[in-house]
């Protein structure tokens, strides 16, 4: 059976989607052009479509769509569509000369901010052509559902090579599945109602394992609500669908010489000159900031789903020390926080809110109005060695983490063959002011690492 139900995390990124907040996430790679241009025939996009094409073998979640069934039909599901086409999910665009960052992070956010259609599979590559010498940028996105950020990583390096000489695979015809038909899914309905009574009545039957876990339950839910309430800031504004976007690039040893004086760890590093950032930036905007503690809300990499093959969804909210002027003892502040706190990590799954779509649906309603966080900072591992689509090499790596609710800036790293780059995206309308963060995070780094190469910003 080719199809397969959305599993309990997966829902959950589906259900903001209809609150204008899309899980869109993406990263943008830059390629040094080798063999991307033909003199004569112009950019080579069907030989990068059919390269492309190639690696969906090892990746069938690629050719499938998402699936609404009607009332008695159970959830959501993927099955195989009928009618993909390769040319809709990776395509060509021209960048406006003379092709600089600006120009290209207009695009990728232009290319962020339009929906997909529901008919086709959630996911595309557009090559970015025009960039000064001969570089060539891919904006690449998928929807959360898809996979999420750290299978979202080991997805694109399954369309990547480790060396320029490796031929692309044999591209073989695709045959795909037909969808269940309204019976099927009626009866897999069933069973899976089916399946969850007989769980009902098999814990009825062993009250003490049903009372454990649902004092587990309790606890952890207690733990998630009990947490103190982020501050009440600027940073909080209900968001609309307009970002902006701003990269820093820095070295992986830099963030490790940073965290090893400190004794924390290079997301430690990343924290400190969020901080940074969002003290300057408070600061410019006129609201106090002694003594102010901003939260951020951190996912942490847990087990993987058997389901989704996702990571389960688990996370730490972060006190941030803002008031305090002085980088290094932040750091040091910041290290022993989140010492403490992944240690023991807040766990949706486990307080039961994944396992249950009406609280999947109150929770995303509820984002807009949260004061749980102030700030979302993600780090993911990337490849720690250079990779290739076809002969162009992959020159840096920038993810692009998607908003909900009223949170107005997120912050994305990621650490590619010994670079550790950051995107900054942010909420048009609630933050033009936008260059003062990135400046505030870029002069901290500057500062941790006064002795290492200092980061070069790109505001």
């Amino acid at each position: 059976m080719s199809w397969k139900r959305l599993s309990g995390g997966d829902l959950a990124m589906l259900w903001p989607d209809d609150l204008g907040w899309p899980q869109d996430i993406g990263v943008l790679a830059i390629l040094d052009g080798e063999g991307m241009y033909d003199p004569t025939a112009g950019f080579c996009i069907r030989e990068l479509q059919d390269r492309i094409a190639s690696r969906l073998d090892f990746l069938p979640r690629f050719r499938q769509r998402l699936h609404q069934p009607g009332f008695g039909q159970g959830q959501p599901y993927w099955a195989d569509d009928p009618s993909f086409d390769i040319t809709r999910h990776v395509r060509l665009q021209e960048l406006p000369k003379p092709g600089d960052e600006s120009q290209l992070l207009e695009a990728c956010e232009r290319l962020r901010r339009q929906r997909f259609e529901t008919a086709h599979p959630l996911w595309e590559f557009c090559f970015l052509n025009g960039l000064p010498d001969g570089r060539v940028g891919l904006f690449i996105k998928l929807h959360h559902t898809v996979a999420d950020g750290a299978a979202g990583v080991a997805a694109l390096a399954a369309f990547l090579d480790t060396s320029p000489d490796e031929s692309a695979p044999t591209l073989f015809p695709w045959n795909p599945e037909p969808p269940p038909t309204r019976i099927e899914l009626i009866q897999d309905n069933l069973r899976n109602h089916s399946k969850r009574l007989r769980h009902a009545l098999s814990a009825l039957l062993h009250p003490v394992s049903l009372l454990r876990r649902i004092r587990m339950a309790a606890t952890e839910v207690r733990r998630i609500l009990g947490e103190a309430k982020a501050p009440k800031t600027s940073l909080n504004r209900r968001i609309g669908d307009r970002r902006r976007l701003a990269l820093v690039r820095s070295e992986l040893d830099t963030f490790k010489e940073a965290a090893h004086s400190a004794g924390g760890t290079v997301n430690d590093v990343l924290l400190d000159a969020v901080a940074g950032g969002l003290r300057d930036l408070l600061a410019a905007r006129g609201e106090p900031i002694e003594h102010l503690m901003p939260r951020a809300i951190v996912p942490i990499a847990g087990g993987l789903d058997a389901e989704s093959g996702n990571q389960t969804i688990s996370g730490m909210l972060v006190p941030l020390p803002i008031g305090d002027p002085d980088a290094h003892h932040r750091l040091k502040t910041i290290a022993a926080e989140t010492n403490v706190r992944k240690r023991n990590p807040l766990s949706y799954d486990e307080a039961g809110i994944l396992s249950s779509p009406t609280m999947q649906r109150m929770s995303a309603r509820l984002a807009g109005r949260q004061r749980i966080s102030n700030i979302y900072v993600a780090n993911l591992p990337g490849p720690p060695t250079p990779l290739y689509l076809g002969p162009a090499r992959i020159l840096a790596l920038y993810p692009i983490v998607p908003l909900i609710g009223n949170t107005t800036i997120g912050v994305g790293a990621l650490s590619y063959a010994g670079h550790f780059n950051l995107t900054v995206v942010a909420d048009h309308d609630a933050c033009p002011d936008l260059g003062v963060f990135v400046e505030g995070l870029g002069n901290t780094l500057n500062h941790l690492t006064a002795s290492a190469n200092a980061p070069r910003l790109s505001p």
